[in-house]
């Protein structure tokens, strides 16, 4: 078997008679989804053609298993296998005129009139509004042909897109020239429009507790101060600043209520709830800045330059006054923090740990100082009028400070946190990723995010992978099965069955958005603080 060789250019190479392939030279065609084909017989014959001839195998015995071997393979039937190729379709601009388009927006970016819209095709699609199940659609093709229709020409469109632009840019000039006459003209003959819904916010609730702690406080403040010009005492005049830096934070607390109720605008998607947060955070900073900071510098100064203390009778009693009014404000404010947490099924640490509510959080620990403070300052005055050593009044100032100090920490920390946006209980998103799992649609679910946006807003994302046979199965089940027989049947050609899986694949894509729309709506329902809801498809 290794007498036998074989020639290739100028090289030789002995081999095996029986490791030697035996080639079919047979013609193969391939065809195309356009009709064409190819010969790929024509090139192995005139490679085979340009092969120099085999020399002759010295015993006979191998040429003729050799001739033997040929003819079997030759008497083989030869098959050829054909593919069938859908042509690649290229997607230009052409192809997507035929997107859908919104009644607004064609009115708005073509210029055109609702008149204009009625004899244009109408297509019902699925709305992703959760108010409405369908809303009407137009194809862009037919509006951009309209709005040629009724302007002529593409150039005379864009000059009327161009004077539109200009006379939305006046229009805004105006109105906000006009807004502000109408405040001067408010200003000057009073405001004599009704009661508007923010107003009522301050009447109930954190509104409440803030309106109630800014008139409290605004009395302490007066009154301290009367009592601080009249003794000289240094924990006096902290308990004094201490009362003027509430109410200047309280008054911020309240602009911050106010704000947060503003209705979303396309600048500000998700609302101004978190206009709380920033106002309890500034007003966390103006405490440690305006209250810690005086408290602190009035005591160091007492400490250095001691002087002597008149009578502490008045002090003595409008301390005792504050200290009733300071703790009805902290009763109302507890009261209001307790059933809060009572309607989030929380207890009263972890709501106020958790800053649900900072106005409210706000006025609790300012008051729980100012009712700490209250008793460190006559604690500190009396032994300085037992022992007659000023030092002790200073100290009670420092104290103060330190107190103050210590509050607005905790705030600045915990609006911090809050504004930043931390994820919520680990107990209430494992509740939502139960939920979305034990739907059948849902294969699986990747990469949960769950947002705290403050004041019990909560924004949930994930990505979910969606079993296509539960939703091929939902629209089978919306469809006549013997109908569908029928159309499958009726398909003999590749184009007809491209258009019939275009169809269908469409439909079953509007199945799939719908089933999507489904669990969002499940999720904000079992879930009252889940306001937002974004689903990525995997």
């Amino acid at each position: 078997g290794w007498q036998v060789s074989m020639k290739s250019g100028s090289l030789s190479y002995i081999l095996p008679w029986n490791r030697l392939p035996v080639q079919l030279m047979s013609q193969v065609r391939v065809y195309t989804s356009n009709g064409q084909k190819k010969d790929l017989g024509s090139e192995d014959t005139d490679r085979s053609s340009r092969e120099e001839p085999l020399h002759k195998v010295e015993t006979g015995q191998d040429t003729t298993t050799n001739a033997g071997q040929k003819q079997s393979s030759l008497k083989q039937p030869i098959q050829v296998k054909v593919k069938a190729v859908l042509k690649k379709r290229e997607y230009g601009p052409k192809y997507t005129q035929n997107n859908f388009i919104t009644g607004v927006r064609a009115i708005n970016e073509f210029c055109l009139k609702s008149s204009d819209l009625d004899q244009l095709r109408k297509i019902k699609r699925r709305s992703p509004h959760d108010d409405t199940e369908t809303f009407t659609v137009y194809l862009r093709s037919d509006v951009e042909a309209k709005s040629l229709e009724v302007w002529g020409s593409p150039e005379a469109l864009a000059r009327e897109r161009k004077r539109r632009k200009e006379a939305e840019i006046k229009y805004r000039e105006n109105l906000f020239r006009n807004q502000r006459l109408l405040w001067e003209y408010r200003e000057f003959f009073g405001n004599t429009k009704p009661r508007s819904s923010t107003a009522t916010m301050f009447f109930k609730g954190p509104g409440k507790v803030v309106m109630v702690a800014i008139c409290i406080n605004g009395l302490n403040f007066f009154f301290k101060l009367l009592a601080w010009v009249y003794t000289g005492s240094a924990s006096m005049f902290s308990e004094a600043i201490h009362s003027l830096a509430d109410t200047c934070n309280q008054a911020l607390l309240a602009l911050g209520i106010s704000q947060s109720a503003r209705t979303p605008d396309p600048s500000h998607p998700y609302g101004f709830t978190n206009m709380r947060y920033i106002a309890s955070l500034i007003s966390g900073v103006g405490i440690f800045m305006m209250g810690a900071g005086l408290s602190w510098y009035h005591g160091i100064i007492g400490l250095l330059h001691p002087h002597p203390i008149e009578s502490l009778l008045w002090a003595y009693c409008i301390l005792a006054g504050s200290l009733v009014s300071e703790g009805a404000t902290l009763l109302v404010a507890i009261n209001e923090i307790r059933r809060s947490a009572r309607a989030k099924g929380l207890s009263f640490y972890q709501y106020v740990v958790q800053s649900r509510d900072p106005s409210t959080n706000v006025v609790l620990l300012e008051d729980a100082a100012a009712v700490l403070s209250v008793a460190v300052a006559a604690t500190c005055m009396g032994l300085t009028s037992l022992t007659g050593n000023p030092y002790y009044d200073s100290v009670g100032s420092l104290g103060v400070g330190t107190l103050l100090g210590t509050v607005s920490a905790f705030l600045i920390y915990t609006n911090t946190e809050a504004l930043l946006g931390r994820s919520i209980e680990p107990e209430q998103l494992q509740r939502l990723t139960e939920l979305l799992e034990s739907d059948p649609v849902v294969r699986a679910i990747h990469d949960v995010k769950a947002t705290d946006m403050g004041m019990s807003k909560v924004r949930f994302k994930a990505e979910v992978d969606f079993d296509g046979r539960v939703v091929t199965r939902s629209y089978l089940e919306k469809q006549d099965i013997e109908q569908l027989l029928q159309e499958i049947q009726q398909v003999k050609t590749l184009e007809e069955l491209e258009a019939f899986m275009l169809k269908h694949g469409e439909n079953i894509i509007d199945t799939l958005g719908a089933e999507v729309d489904r669990l969002e709506k499940d999720l904000k329902q079992r879930n009252p603080d889940v306001r937002h809801v974004d689903l990525e498809i995997l």
